[in-house]
């Protein structure tokens, strides 16, 4: 396990690095930075949580996680983390609160050279021109739709934690509404009103972050397809296509 540059070590440096290896299965308790962090992975899968919702992270995208705000990350598989820390001044604008993002080969490899980088460094050097390019590339992520909002109206809850639990469970908002003894219309509302999605549109990204933890797992397409309830891997595999552009075979990468 190494560490390429403690927080507290550099506060006046825009952006840091740190390097960390983590076995396979393993949990990072709830914690928060003073800085913001982009939390990447050049192998393995990460599921991170945090109040803002929850992510699946394969090697090819990453978690934007605004400053201060608590989360933890459970491995699946073996991780090897490079993340970077970068301060608020220096942060992008174009990034609002914790979102999912995508990596582009550059600055992966970016990442992977910040991971060498020894504080205290001037501007005008190799070290800082690095720096300087890798807040370039930060301040044009684009922006991914891997986020679930969790609800916090308890019939919504359970709704979830069911889904979550079942990803193949058909039951439709009105069967749901009949199950709970109130109105369709109100589980619609709640849910655009929690979450930003219909329940349909919830219930889809639930089923697609699942896909990709088991996925990330080593499980197979069609086995997956079934345990999300598809009837086909086409079927399956025409969704995800549809939501992320690429197929789910090519969507993690290996490290």
């Amino acid at each position: 396990m190494t560490e390429a540059v403690k927080e507290s070590e550099a506060d006046v440096l825009p952006v840091t690095g740190q390097a960390t290896d983590y076995p396979a299965g393993r949990l990072i308790e709830p914690h928060a930075h003073t800085r913001h962090q982009l939390i990447y992975a050049v192998r393995g899968v990460m599921v991170v949580g945090a109040d803002a919702g929850r992510w699946v992270v394969p090697p090819t995208r990453a978690i934007w996680m605004q400053a201060g705000m608590a989360h933890q990350i459970r491995c699946v598989g073996e991780v090897h983390m490079r993340s970077l820390l970068v301060t608020r001044q220096a942060a992008p604008k174009s990034i609002v609160g914790t979102q999912a993002v995508s990596i582009s080969p550059l600055l992966r490899e970016l990442i992977r050279a910040a991971m060498d980088v020894r504080p205290p460094y001037v501007p005008d050097s190799r070290d800082g021109r690095l720096t300087r390019l890798i807040l370039d590339e930060l301040h044009a992520l684009p922006v991914l739709p891997l986020h679930l909002q969790m609800p916090a109206d308890p019939r919504l809850v359970r709704i979830a934690q069911t889904l979550q639990a079942q990803p193949y469970d058909a039951s439709t908002a009105t069967a749901w509404a009949q199950r709970l003894s109130i109105d369709v219309k109100t589980i619609q509302r709640l849910f655009m009103k929690e979450t930003g999605l219909t329940f349909g549109q919830w219930r889809r990204q639930a089923r697609l972050l699942h896909a990709l933890e088991r996925l990330a797992g080593g499980e197979k397409v069609i086995d997956v397809a079934l345990a999300l309830g598809y009837e086909s891997p086409s079927a399956f595999a025409s969704m995800f296509r549809k939501h992320f552009g690429r197929p789910p075979s090519a969507f993690v990468a290996k490290g």
